[in-house]
């Protein structure tokens, strides 16, 4: 029934309704690890309002620091998500959920930068696979021509975290500063790593590995969703060994693509709190307040792009304006000189950085399948993230050596300008399915 020469017996009349109960039953919990997941990560940007003060960090010393998740991640990205295919998401999801968890409430009892260093470190190993491993997921579940959507919903966890996670930061910072003699940035790592551990469990009693084991779904349904899978697969490429992929120059190519994006994603959302203080702004709840403004643009920019995306089933210049918006953002809040100006196009550049990624990824799962996804997903996110490390160090440098922000944001936005540029040299043919 899952081949493609029986396309006579299978019934499609309940097609979009099938793919709607797939996205109902399996998106939701996805996104709301993955706000978790983002919470965890970038939260360090909000402890960073007292803590740089409390444990006498510089600027370069929390940028390093920051970056120093990704580093982690980049070694253990790969080996994790090959896991993720060999043992089953259900599983490896809920391993990832749970260990990274412990390790984010273990930085309240952070005391000096060689400690924070290697937790950072450290919950970099702990999540590495997570994204990449979601991301490999859906196209179990859905073909190509419908993942863009499905992307951008679980990719909206993250302005989602920005919207909840910075005013829920700011408010236990102030709320339980001292409580038990603990500073609020101590009570905010513990508190937001609770919510880790419990969806880990969760995702281990729910979640099904496949179509073939989801028993919600009947054997015609299972048989449609099938087919749309394989022959998704027969278009892709179809090398699967590892060498094949390292020689690939696409999957360099789509690297590269991607380094540029998240340089402007995590030097914006591991630098706002900071950059909205610095437009005048001190108390820690109004920053998170303001904080969650750019990340409400962001979703409704998401969901926009993305549903143009795949309705008219253009992939380059849905990606490109956004990343050009990012740009733009960033060059005019580098110069405000007021905290309404600066939201405003931090706003904008929010809305552009966040739409790229999952816009992004249609571009990579269209030209890779199967065993060559697993690997060539996790290559390309381990790479790319890379910049998750360079970006916060660079900007923590550059606002050292400067005292201003502005150079920062200038690169970033160059960054976003390559970005865009290198992804009008892929053939549309490519990617256009």
């Amino acid at each position: 029934m899952d081949t493609l020469g029986s396309l006579q017996e299978i019934d499609r009349s309940n097609e979009d309704f099938t793919y709607r109960k797939i996205a109902f039953r399996i998106v939701p919990i996805l996104m709301i690890c993955y706000i978790v997941a983002y919470l965890d990560r970038v939260n360090v940007g909000f402890a960073k309002l007292q803590m740089e003060v409390d444990l006498g960090f510089s600027e370069t010393v929390y940028g390093f620091g920051a970056g120093l998740f990704f580093i982690g991640y980049f070694f253990f990205e790969v080996p994790s998500n090959i896991l993720l295919h060999k043992v089953g998401a259900r599983l490896w999801i809920a391993r990832i959920l749970i260990t990274w968890g412990i390790l984010s409430g273990i930085f309240a009892f952070v005391q000096n930068e060689w400690q924070f260093y290697s937790l950072r470190f450290l919950l970099g190993v702990a999540e590495a696979g997570f994204y990449p491993g979601v991301i490999l997921y859906l196209t179990y579940w859905f073909p190509s021509h419908r993942r863009a959507k499905m992307f951008a919903i679980f990719q909206a966890g993250s302005p989602a975290a920005g919207i909840f996670g910075n005013p829920l930061s700011g408010w236990i910072m102030n709320t339980f500063h001292s409580v038990d003699s603990w500073h609020g940035w101590q009570w905010m790592f513990v508190l937001e790593a609770i919510p880790a551990v419990v969806l880990g469990v969760i995702v281990l009693l729910y979640l099904d590995n496949s179509v073939s084991g989801a028993k919600w779904l009947d054997a015609n349904e299972k048989a449609m969703v099938s087919q749309d899978i394989e022959a998704d697969h027969a278009a892709a490429a179809s090398t699967h060994s590892f060498t094949g992929l390292i020689r690939n120059p696409m999957v360099w190519l789509m690297s590269f693509i991607y380094f540029c994006f998240v340089m402007g994603q995590y030097g914006l959302t591991l630098w706002l709190p900071t950059l909205i203080k610095a437009s005048g702004v001190e108390d820690n709840l109004i920053i998170g307040l303001l904080g969650a403004i750019p990340f409400i643009c962001a979703i409704i920019a998401m969901v926009l792009f993305s549903r143009s995306a795949d309705k008219h089933r253009e992939r380059r210049w849905h990606l490109v304006v956004p990343a050009l918006m990012g740009a733009f953002g960033f060059i005019i809040a580098a110069t405000a000189t007021s905290t309404t100006v600066s939201i405003i196009f931090l706003s904008f550049a929010t809305a552009g950085v966040l739409s790229c990624a999952p816009l992004f990824w249609s571009l990579p799962t269209a030209i890779l399948s199967g065993s060559a996804a697993a690997a060539g997903i996790a290559i390309i996110n381990s790479i790319a993230n890379l910049a998750g490390f360079a970006s916060p160090w660079m900007v923590g440098a550059l606002l050292d050596l400067t005292h201003s922000p502005a150079i920062g944001m200038y690169v970033l936005a160059g960054f976003l300008v390559v970005g865009a540029a290198i992804v009008l040299s892929i053939s549309a043919e490519r990617v256009n399915r």
